[in-house]
């Protein structure tokens, strides 16, 4: 097997539906962009607030992707 280096990269997703929405949302554009993701890590949720009712559900997320050749 041929050893592997891999990247981390930061990003912020938010939705105005759900955390598993914005979740999905910042996954498919990360992988729309970058190539060889293997990993997301959710570090972080957070709501805004508008009018005593959830507005907007962010997610920040660590994507980890393999670097080709």
């Amino acid at each position: 097997m041929t050893p592997s280096v891999a990247k981390i990269t930061e990003i912020t997703s938010e939705s105005t539906e759900s955390f598993d929405h914005a979740i999905r949302t910042g996954i498919d554009r990360a992988t729309r962009t970058l190539k060889n993701v293997r990993s997301v890590w959710v570090k972080d949720h957070e709501i805004s607030i508008a009018n005593n009712k959830p507005e907007r559900f962010r997610v920040t997320m660590k994507v980890t992707f393999v670097l080709q050749d």
